[in-house]
C-alpha cells in the first residue's frame, strides 16, 4: 500500500488485529531514557474523528487563542478540490503564525499553509527533492520562528529543514519553498506523525510505528536531543531516545493510530492524539495529556 495510504488508514475502518499492551514499558533498546525525563499522563479528552484527528497546536498569540486542530473536517474545499486532501500535525509561532502541511495523492510537491497574525493564509509550495518523500506528515518550527522542521514517512534516519514560510524573510508564496538542510538522526525512527519543540535544541514526537522493532515499543514517544539550533547552513545531528508507550486503550481491539503532538510552553503541558481501532475511531479516540516528573 502507498505510504500516502498508510498514513491516512484512520479516516477507514481499520481491519480487527490484537490489541498492542496499554502498559508502559521498561525500555532496554538503544536510545532508551531513564527517569530523568518521565512523561505522566494526567487526563484525556475525546478527538473527534473528522475535525480533530491529525494533529494540533497551542497557539499563544493573541493571548487566550484556543488550541488548534486539524483533520479531514478542518481541509478548506477550494484546497480538497485541488487535491490537498491531507493534512497532517500543524505548528505555531511565538508571534502567532500558524502552519499546516499538506500533501497530494500523488505528484513532485507537498504545501504548508500558512495563517499570519492578522488572519490572513498564504500557500508555500515545495518541490521535492531528490529521494524525497511525497507525504508531509507534521511541521515544528524552532523557538526563533526562522527554521521550520518536517518529517517523511516509513523509516528514516533524518529530519527536513527549511526556512519558515511566512516568517522567513527569504520565503515568498509565489516562489518555491526550498529544503535548505537536513538534520540527521543517530537512530532511525519509523511513521512519525509530529513533532513539537521543547526548548532550543529538543524535540518531542509521536511515532505511530507498528512494529516496535527498533525501540522495543510499538506507539513511543519520542525525544530528539539536537546538536545545535536548527538552520541553513549549520551540521545538525540528533540523538533520538525512547521515552515510552503511549496510551492504547479503547473499548474496541485492533490497531490504534497515533497522530499529532503539541508542547504547550505556557504550562509545560504535553498532548498527544491517539486514535481508535475500528469502529470506536468514532467513540473514544482521545487527545491525551502529559506532565513531566
Amino acid at each position: 500500500m502507498p505510504v500516502f495510504a498508510r498514513q491516512r488508514c484512520h479516516t477507514v475502518l481499520a481491519p480487527f488485529v490484537t490489541l498492542a499492551t496499554a502498559a508502559l514499558v521498561s525500555l532496554a533498546a538503544p536510545g532508551t531514557a531513564g527517569a530523568a525525563d518521565t512523561w505522566t499522563e494526567t487526563g484525556s479528552d475525546r478527538a473527534d474523528p473528522l475535525t480533530e484527528s491529525q494533529g494540533l497546536a497551542s497557539v499563544e498569540v493573541p493571548a487566550n487563542s484556543p488550541n488548534r486542530y486539524t483533520g479531514i473536517g478542518t481541509i478548506p474545499l477550494g484546497l480538497s478540490s485541488r487535491g490537498w486532501n491531507h493534512v497532517g500535525d500543524p505548528d505555531a509561532t511565538y508571534d502567532g503564525h500558524y502552519i499546516e502541511p499538506y500533501q497530494r495523492d500523488s505528484g513532485t510537491a507537498k504545501m504548508y499553509r500558512v495563517q499570519a497574525p492578522g488572519g490572513a493564509w498564504s500557500e508555500y509550495v515545495h518541490t521535492l527533492a531528490p529521494g524525497e518523500a511525497l507525504n508531509n506528515s507534521w511541521d515544528a518550527v524552532t523557538p526563533d520562528g526562522q527554521w521550520m522542521l518536517s518529517g517523511e514517512w516509513g523509516t528514516m534516519t533524518r529530519l527536513l529543514v527549511f526556512p519558515t514560510p511566512g516568517v522567513n524573510a527569504s520565503t515568498s508564496p509565489s516562489a518555491d519553498l526550498p529544503l535548505a538542510a537536513t538534520v540527521e538522526l543517530d537512530h532511525a525512527v519509523r511513521d512519525v506523525q509530529g513533532c513539537d519543540f521543547s526548548g532550543p535544541t529538543t524535540l518531542l514526537c509521536s511515532s505511530d510505528d507498528p512494529e516496535g522493532s527498533l525501540f522495543g515499543v510499538t506507539k513511543p514517544l519520542l525525544r530528539i536531543d539536537l546538536s545545535a539550533a536548527p538552520s541553513g547552513s549549520a551540521h545538525v545531528t540528533g540523538h533520538v531516545t525512547a521515552l515510552r508507550q503511549l496510551p492504547l486503550r479503547s473499548s474496541c481491539s485492533g490497531t490504534f493510530e497515533a497522530e499529532g503532538i503539541d508542547y504547550d510552553r505556557r504550562t509545560g503541558t504535553l498532548r498527544v492524539i491517539v486514535v481508535s481501532p475500528g469502529f470506536c475511531m468514532l467513540t473514544d479516540s482521545k487527545t491525551y495529556k502529559f506532565a513531566r516528573g
